[in-house]
C-alpha cells in the first residue's frame, strides 16, 4: 500500500498506524481519526486483539500449577505478534489477522 501522507492526528499513517499497537490508545485513534482507513484499521484491529489476549490471559491464569507458565507464553506471544503488526503497520500494510482482521477492515470507513 502506498503512503497516502499525514492522518487527521498530525502524524504521518505509518507512525500512527504503529502507535495503535502500543496498548489501549489503537482504540483512541480509531475515535478520533477522521481521513485515514489505514489507521482507523489498525487502531481496531489492535483494540480487538489486545481485548481478546487480556481476556484469555485472565483465564488461563486461574488454572491450577500451570495458568501462570500458559499465561506467559500467551503474554510473550502476544508481544511478539504486536511487534510484528507494528513493523507492518510502520510499511503501510494492511496486515489483517484471522477473524479480528475482517472486523477492523468493515469497520474502517471514513466518513
Amino acid at each position: 500500500m502506498e503512503p497516502t501522507g499525514k492522518s487527521s492526528t498530525g502524524l504521518d499513517e505509518n507512525v500512527a498506524g504503529l502507535i495503535c499497537y502500543l496498548g489501549l490508545i489503537g482504540l483512541i485513534f480509531f475515535l478520533i481519526e477522521k481521513q485515514s482507513r489505514l489507521v482507523k484499521f489498525h487502531g481496531l484491529q489492535s483494540t480487538l486483539l489486545w481485548a481478546i489476549v487480556f481476556g484469555v490471559y485472565l483465564v488461563v491464569r486461574w488454572i491450577p500449577f500451570i495458568g501462570w507458565l500458559i499465561a506467559l507464553v500467551i503474554y510473550l506471544g502476544a508481544l511478539c505478534l504486536m511487534i510484528l503488526l507494528m513493523i507492518k503497520a510502520y510499511n503501510n500494510e494492511m496486515f489483517k489477522l484471522p477473524f479480528i482482521g475482517d472486523i477492523a477492515e468493515r469497520q474502517a470507513v471514513i466518513g
